[in-house]
This record gives C-alpha cells, structure tokens and sequence, in this order.
C-alpha cells in the first residue's frame, strides 16, 4: 500500500482529519503537502512529523522473515 494511501486512512481514523488541517499542523502549505501526496514522495522525517501532528508513532524498520525480527 502506498504511503499517501496510509495517510488518508490515518485522517479519517484520527476524526476525519482534512488534508488541509495536517498542513496547517506541519506547517507547510495545502499545496505543498497535496504536492508531496500526489508523489508519494515523504521523507523519513516527513513521515515522523505527520505521525507526530496526529498523535501516532511511525515505526520504520526492515523485518527479518524467518524470524520476524525487526532490523
């Protein structure tokens, strides 16, 4: 699943967030951030701040198959 997939069911799930609104929380302009979503182009400190602006953690890490060891 894409990343921009997983941010708008993050919004509906944190009370129908409005894109607009996690903008105004990042501190980026609507334009920049539907930029960044059209895309699906964040980086991993992007990805921290938009789950900080709505209260989630963002958990980045590579898992090993055989053992479901996170890396």
């Amino acid at each position: 699943m894409a990343m921009t997939e997983r941010i708008r069911i993050l919004l509906v799930k944190r009370g129908n967030i409005s894109e607009a609104e996690l903008a105004r929380r990042l501190g980026i302009s609507p334009q920049n951030l539907n930029n960044k979503m059209k895309r699906d182009n964040f980086s991993d400190k992007e990805l921290r701040d938009i789950a900080a602006a709505l209260g989630c953690d963002y958990k980045n890490a590579f898992v090993i198959a055989e053992t479901g060891e996170e890396v």
